[in-house]
């Protein structure tokens, strides 16, 4: 079974064709979506991917889906791949606690580190007034929530943690404090700390563990003021997790690529557990992330060098009957992304999907319409549908001349989701901010590069 770029796309077959296209479903409005929510019937989770960062249709989407699983299966929350802290200042105002932003668009001001157009941006905005707009004048046990699943943003974690174990007189704030000081050593420059921790026997681990398991043991109680009070505890403990697991995020990425994606994914999941433990036995979760970390890992090629993904633990930890897996793909279009890490954004032609991708399948077997495939329950274990084919992944980093050398990942299409929804041609996303806006610093520079920062 070749699972090597050169030897994932082949030959397409009429019986492959046939196969998919009748698994295709036309996709133009939100009730074109019946299949897929029927799909998801009591499912726990719900993963809705993209294969990009920067697809205007990707979020708009995932946007309409968000809303039914909302309104008529009672999803309580979504998690999305974004840094915890900046999250909260955005669930603070879909949830219209005080001291929130005015709007949704200076809600999402927060997302000023590169690549602020991911969440900065036209789509989000609506998803995120439609949160809010849905919310108002509900009790907070009815209220949806937007969390952050990710582990960048170890030093606004700290120092948050920091400043609220000081004003609580926790036990823990001397742990807070002894973790700063070891951290603001390396002069909050994530290049340095990690070079530090391979030339010389010099890290933060032991301090970042024992602030987790101090924050852990404190038994901290909901704070009593303010709207957002009785999340306190749960706040303290997750930017207390993201200081210990961005880490060893840092400090393993110069030394194994699998290792630093297993450490940041394993975050996601735990997050995502906290989170759904949080709201109880009976909550239901709608996640939003890129395909490589939604579809899951044990049918692409990321397998065989160790690699698992967040798609791959959900199943293994809730049951394959309490996930679905939703990936995004699309023909051609445009995209916005960056020329290189750190780049301005530009808005950036896709070409037309590699010759036997499972893009150019679905493309031709939809005679290019938009679609909704939705896998069979009982997947086949063998056949056209089960064979490996490249499955395009763009990254926040793209360079269209070279993009069929290296943003396909070699794929079981059936195996990898649960369905997928198809998008033949696509348009750029609508940033908030102008190329130039962003804050960049060196402690910026927080690159994860599969395929191109994903």
């Amino acid at each position: 079974m070749a699972r090597s770029r050169a030897a994932a796309d082949m030959t397409v077959s009429a019986t492959l064709l046939h196969n998919v296209r009748e698994l295709a479903r036309p996709l133009a409005t939100p009730s074109d979506l019946d299949p897929l929510l029927q799909r998801v019937g009591d499912a726990r989770v719900v993963m809705l991917g993209e294969a990009s960062h920067g697809t205007r249709e990707f979020y708009k989407w995932r946007t309409a889906i968000t809303q039914r699983l909302v309104e008529e299966k009672g999803f309580r929350f979504v998690g999305v791949e974004g840094d915890w802290l900046d999250c909260c200042r955005v669930n603070r105002y879909v949830k219209g606690y005080a001291g929130a932003a005015p709007d949704a668009s200076s809600a999402l001001e927060t997302f000023r580190r590169w690549p602020t157009w991911m969440w900065a941006n036209e789509e989000a905005r609506e998803l995120v007034e439609w949160m809010r707009a849905r919310n108002e004048g509900r009790p907070e046990a009815e209220r949806v929530g937007f969390y952050g699943l990710d582990v960048y943003g170890l030093w606004d974690s700290l120092r948050a943690l920091v400043k609220f174990l000081k004003e609580r007189g926790a036990p823990a704030s001397h742990a807070a404090q002894s973790a700063l000081r070891c951290f603001e050593r390396f002069g909050e420059n994530i290049q340095d700390y990690a070079r530090a921790t391979v030339l010389v026997p010099a890290s933060c681990e032991k301090e970042a563990v024992d602030l987790l398991r101090r924050v852990r043991e404190a038994g901290l109680a909901p704070k009593a003021d303010g709207d957002e009070g009785h999340e306190a505890p749960l706040a303290a403990e997750l930017n207390a997790m993201v200081v210990r697991n961005a880490e060893a995020y840092y400090r393993t990425m110069v030394r194994s690529d699998a290792q630093s994606w297993n450490i940041r994914d394993g975050h996601m999941t735990d997050t995502l557990d906290k989170l759904l433990d949080h709201h109880g036995p009976s909550a239901k979760a709608i996640v939003w992330a890129h395909n490589t970390h939604i579809g899951d890992a044990r049918y692409t090629d990321m397998a065989q060098s160790k690699k698992f993904n967040l798609g791959q633990l959900g199943r293994e930890k809730y049951g394959e009957e309490n996930v679905v897996l939703v990936g995004f793909g699309t023909h051609r279009g445009e995209v916005i992304a960056g020329g290189a890490w750190d780049d301005p954004w530009q808005a950036m032609r896709v070409p037309e999907a590699r010759d036997g991708s499972w893009e150019d399948v679905v493309h031709r077997a939809t005679d290019g319409a938009d679609a909704l495939i939705v896998m069979p329950k009982s997947k086949p274990a063998a056949g056209e549908l089960c064979a490996w084919r490249g499955n395009r992944a763009i990254g926040v980093v793209f360079r269209p001349p070279s993009e069929h050398l290296g943003n396909y990942v070699p794929t079981v299409l059936a195996k990898r989701y649960d369905a997928l929804v198809f998008i033949d041609r696509t348009h750029a996303l609508r940033p908030l901010f102008a190329p130039d806006a962003a804050k960049l610093t060196e402690s910026d520079e927080e690159t994860e590069t599969y395929p191109t920062g994903v």
